[in-house]
């Protein structure tokens, strides 16, 4: 069964809307409506604030303001990104654009909104810094740059000097926003001092200790139900206002609350991908072998909620070199703090470390797919350990052979279909494979049934269809027999859906509970039964139920001994409007070895997603602020640009057969973000292998192609 592309067993939920979302949840019966107004300056203080016209308005039961939300927890940095407190409303300083300062519910959402609209707030706006490019403009700052988590292997400086071919070159990444179909929302209800909340969340368990923490609750006063997600990639990770409030005016009204962000709150009140600057130093001696590999990171952060995202740290053990420096130092500005994006890290450090890779290629008059295979290592430079399962080089061949990257231009703007420029281009692909510790539980019920429990959530990306296969396979019984229960707290805690680890902690958790099953009808059944439920109602007329659970990876023996990671390479062929500067992707192969697949169905579409996200990095999306206000300028999806389907062409997954056995058991590892780690710098290359021009600002646009283009003969 495992290894199976069976069709999701929610399907039928879906496609007959019967899968209920967080805000249309009805379970407590007629709720109450919240809507939430934000600051409209960047930075500053609210000087007054009067509430007296939506307090008279109709249907209106409360109106907050700083003035009288209830006490919460103050913020706290805590290690514990998920169990920090976030308070709401709790005074008149403005930290940033958006930022909560009124909020109002009544009997109707319409009611709620319109009153919303009556809070009338005067601001004192005071200068903020809004412009990370402004901030470290004429600065060479990586030769001062004091970071921590610094990682030093011989000396960069001493082999750059030395050469002899060198790549220096400085890059930008814009802000990057997740924007899931299901808007952040929470049906909050609060009901004999224990609080219920149906909310859109990507890891309930940790989500819950976040709430606690801000409500001043014990955590098993709160109950936190995710039966269906519509989309996260990162952006349902973290607690934000709507689950706050809501949760505030369920206590103190004793009614159901429900609150949903709108598309442009998204912008203002969820936390986005920080815009960072990247200088990068490579240099090789004149056959292609990698002497010195330099990654420095300037992020921008902001000061009162500190968040790093690992973008240097893409180059550790992608190649070997043996002299190696990355760092990462931040620039504190008036913009909302950051958050987990899709393959945070990998996406945008990728997106330019393999478009340096490519000038290195360039200037060697190298075959860019060569000059990775030259570099590749089994081992780990930085922990001087194995890699397991490290299949890049296969991808890359395997990659080569099925794009026809013999047919590449060699000579960049050489080859044209009329008024199209014509390049190819090739990024290697690399993700660290995560374990956390997940406990499951498998239920056999007397009356012929298999009930998997786990407050794993299902993110769209088929967690209800792989954990009923893993389940199936590991106890020999039809996937129809199977029914899975995910995403509430009373439910034993998983790891949830984040950082590509949800899908191989729970399939191993599974795994060991039907071991555990097996194990116990066996020794009241002996080992050669043939029926599993007719042996459960003989011995165990009330069910049979079992645990399993994986470690941490701090305490499993497999990320001891090995280092851990998947792999994957992409191709993309690209058309260039040699007169305008347009850019059409025409074809893109993607090749990945990332464990053992437990459906080919499901992982494929997460691949397929993943390198649309990478092509919407390379050559559409970007969010700006605007420098004067400390505003989202591009703040709806009318204007934040991201592909369309005219803009994707029919796109290729492959996976590789690869059961890693260094990973766990089952040989399983995560899919999820790989195919969006190393896809934009492809079609950058691409672009540049078409045009012979070097774009280091992304996305390329055609402001940034136009001046460069080659005359048209």
């Amino acid at each position: 069964m495992i290894g199976e592309g069976i069709n999701r067993i929610d399907g039928p939920l879906k496609v007959t809307g019967r899968a209920v979302y967080s805000y249309e949840r009805q379970d407590a019966g007629q709720p109450l409506y919240g809507c939430i107004q934000g600051a409209s300056i960047g930075k500053g203080r609210i000087a007054s604030i009067d509430t007296s016209a939506a307090e008279a308005a109709p249907g209106v039961r409360l109106v907050w303001t700083h003035r009288n939300a209830p006490e919460q927890q103050p913020f706290e940095n805590k290690p514990d990104l998920f169990g920090r407190p976030h308070p709401e409303l709790t005074g008149d300083s403005i930290a940033y654009y958006g930022q909560p300062v009124a909020f109002v519910v009544a009997d109707s959402f319409e009611q709620a909104s319109a009153a919303a609209a009556l809070v009338r707030v005067d601001f004192e706006a005071e200068q903020g810094a809004y412009d990370l490019d402004a901030s470290l403009a004429q600065k060479k700052w990586w030769e001062t740059i004091d970071a921590g988590g610094e990682s030093r292997f011989g000396d960069v400086d001493k082999a750059m000097a030395q050469g002899p071919v060198t790549v220096e070159a400085t890059y930008s990444t814009p802000y990057h926003f997740s924007h899931p179909i299901e808007l952040p929302a929470c049906l909050a209800v609060w009901k004999d001092g224990h609080l219920t909340v149906y909310v859109a969340a990507q890891m309930v368990n940790q989500f819950r200790s976040g709430l606690a923490a801000t409500l001043k609750l014990d955590r098993k006063s709160i109950t936190v139900d995710s039966a269906f997600v519509g989309g996260g990639f990162g952006s349902k990770l973290f607690l934000h206002a709507e689950t706050v409030l809501a949760s505030l005016a369920a206590r103190a009204l004793d009614k159901p609350v429900k609150v949903m962000l709108t598309r442009r709150q998204v912008f203002t009140m969820v936390g986005h991908r920080p815009a960072v600057i990247s200088h990068i130093r490579l240099a090789a001696t004149p056959d292609g072998q990698l002497t010195a590999i330099g990654h420095d990171a300037n992020m921008q952060s902001f000061g009162p909620e500190p968040w790093s995202e690992p973008v240097e740290a893409v180059a550790r053990s992608l190649y070997a070199a043996p002299n190696r420096l990355t760092r990462q130092t931040k620039t504190d500005l008036d913009v909302r703090a950051g958050e987990a994006v899709r393959a945070p890290g990998e996406l945008p450090g990728l997106l330019v470390f393999e478009s340096a890779m490519d000038e290195l290629a360039e200037k060697l008059g190298m075959d860019p797919v060569e000059l990775r295979i030259k570099n590749d290592t089994d081992i780990d430079p930085e922990l001087n350990l194995p890699l397991s399962g490290r299949r890049l080089a296969d991808c890359l061949r395997e990659g080569a052979a099925r794009f026809g990257w013999d047919q590449r231009p060699i000579t960049p703007a050489s080859r044209r279909e009329g008024q199209w420029l014509i390049g190819y281009g090739v990024a290697s692909a690399m993700r660290a494979h995560y374990q956390g510790p997940t406990e499951v539980k498998l239920r056999i019920t007397a009356d012929g049934r298999v009930v998997v429990f786990s407050d794993m959530t299902d993110i769209g990306t088929g967690t209800y269809t792989i954990a009923a296969q893993v389940a199936a396979s590991g106890l020999g019984v039809p996937v129809s027999q199977v029914s899975v229960e995910l995403a509430r707290t009373d439910y034993p805690a998983s790891q949830g859906s984040g950082g590509s680890w949800g899908a191989s902690n729970t399939s191993v958790a599974i795994d060991r509970a039907c071991q555990a099953l097996r194990e116990q009808i066996a020794g009241v059944a002996g080992t050669g039964y043939n029926d599993l439920f007719a042996e459960v109602r003989r011995h165990f007329p009330q069910g049979l139920e079992a645990s399993g659970k994986t470690l941490s990876s701090g305490k499993d023996p497999n990320y001891q001994n090995f280092s851990q990671y998947t792999y994957g390479a992409s191709f993309a062929e690209v058309g260039v409007d040699a007169d305008t500067g347009e850019v059409r992707l025409r074809r893109m192969l993607g090749v990945f070895a990332a464990g053992r697949i437990i459906n080919p169905k499901t992982a494929r579409s997460q691949l397929l997603g993943g390198m649309i996200w990478g092509i919407s990095a390379a050559l559409h999306e970007g969010a700006y602020v605007d420098p004067r206000h400390g505003s989202w300028v591009n703040g709806d999806l009318a204007e934040y640009v991201i592909p369309v389907h005219a803009d994707i062409p029919d796109i290729e997954a492959i996976m590789l057969y690869d059961h890693d056995e260094h990973a766990n058991h089952l040989g399983i590892k995560g899919i999820g973000e790989l195919g969006a780690c190393g896809t934009g710098g492809c079609v950058a290359n691409a672009v540049y292998n078409a045009t012979g021009v070097r774009v280091r600002d992304f996305p390329i646009t055609l402001g940034k192609l136009l001046p460069g283009l080659p005359a048209v003969a």
